[in-house]
């Protein structure tokens, strides 16, 4: 039996998600079906005083019925540090906020395992971290700089342009060579992000689907295949993408086996990367998702998966 009784759960409030496909509620039945004692909190209840980390954490149980999912005890304020496993799971954007959740989370960790890593999953933002791996990835600029944009655009002739911390499918616009919106559009995400932007070649591939592969410690266990809807270019499934089963290419798998030993070293122990075609586009460290969808589909029980490789770190 792993030395583990207390599981600290950092998400949004349980009340908000969906069940059906939501990834940390799977990551949380599994814990509660192992005897572990779960306790919810949301990011703004954390606090640090004198070296110290605080939550106001509530007792949770859980039940897989929609509409009667969960019930939360009394509120406590307890020392982080006396919880045994603490799951990083809210939702970007990959914010100042997050970032300063990431900085208190790290003064526990490793004595209380946080999954992921919150220093590497600062220092890993998603659309940066895949950049590491250029030669697996689609052309990719990431910039502020118009003039950049429009000669890549020349250059490539179709391509994505997105918000470089953005999440779930926000803000994607798919940039044809003769669109004259191009402007207007570098105009508005100026005025809505301090950050660069980041645009890269456009891969009719993605007609076929953008896959989802799932890593436990560095190794994949599963994948579900998003396809967009006929008049979107995102196949996230919350904004009409339609899920379907999948297997693993020789390409997939080549990928998967370049990374895996960047993701042991980081020590994220759950990872989702997206792949259209043969290349990659995204590596997601924060709190990705596709457990629920994979196992629907009879892949494999990627909640068990995890729990048995936080239960090896303890």
């Amino acid at each position: 039996m792993a030395n583990i009784k207390n599981v600290a759960v950092q998400m949004d409030h349980v009340s908000s998600i969906s069940i059906g496909g939501d990834s940390t509620f799977a990551m949380s039945l599994e814990a509660q079906a192992r005897g572990y004692n779960l306790f919810h909190y949301t990011p703004d209840r954390l606090s640090l005083r004198d070296g110290k980390v605080y939550a106001t954490v509530e007792p949770m149980s859980l039940r897989d019925v929609k509409g009667d999912h969960f019930t939360l005890g009394e509120p406590e304020r307890v020392d982080l540090s006396t919880m045994d496993v603490v799951l990083l799971r809210q939702d970007p954007p990959f914010d100042m906020s997050y970032i300063t959740s990431t900085h208190m989370l790290e003064r526990i960790h490793p004595k209380t395992l946080v999954v992921n890593d919150p220093a590497w999953v600062r220092n890993s933002p998603e659309k940066i971290f895949v950049t590491e791996f250029a030669d697996l990835m689609p052309a990719t600029l990431i910039t502020r700089d118009p003039g950049e944009i429009r000669r890549f655009r020349e250059e490539m002739g179709d391509i994505i342009l997105k918000p470089l911390y953005g999440n779930g499918g926000a803000g994607v616009f798919h940039s044809t060579r003769d669109d004259r919106n191009l402007s207007s559009l570098l105009e508005m995400f100026g005025q809505m992000f301090r950050e660069p932007f980041i645009a890269q070649q456009y891969l009719p591939d993605v007609r076929k689907g953008d896959k989802r592969i799932i890593l436990v410690d560095g190794e994949p266990v599963g994948a579900i295949n998003r396809v967009p809807a006929e008049h979107d270019s995102r196949s996230n499934m919350h904004v009409g993408g339609r899920a379907e089963p999948t297997e693993l290419t020789a390409r997939e798998r080549e990928i998967c086996d370049r990374i895996g030993p960047a993701l042991r070293e980081r020590g994220f122990l759950l990872v989702g990367i997206d792949v259209i075609g043969d290349y990659m586009t995204e590596i997601n460290v924060t709190s990705p998702t596709g457990i629920r969808e994979v196992r629907k589909f009879g892949g494999a029980d990627i909640a068990a998966l995890l729990w048995d490789a936080i239960e090896s770190k303890r």
